[in-house]
């Protein structure tokens, strides 16, 4: 994985924290859930970039 696919999906990740966090502190059930959205999006990214680095060695 290129060193900047690991600064993005990192600050995806970050970034549905942030927003999951936020949600959940103004009660705001949609934005919680894209948060959560977010976070999983970024991990799925991480996993399939893992999956190819994988293969290329």
């Amino acid at each position: 994985m290129a060193f900047d696919d690991k600064v993005d999906n990192k600050a995806e990740e970050f970034g549905g924290k942030v927003k999951e966090g936020v949600g959940r502190a103004t009660d705001d059930e949609q934005l919680e859930a894209e948060g959560k959205a977010d976070q999983s999006s970024s991990k799925i990214k991480q996993a399939v970039e893992n999956v190819k680095d994988a293969f290329k060695s």
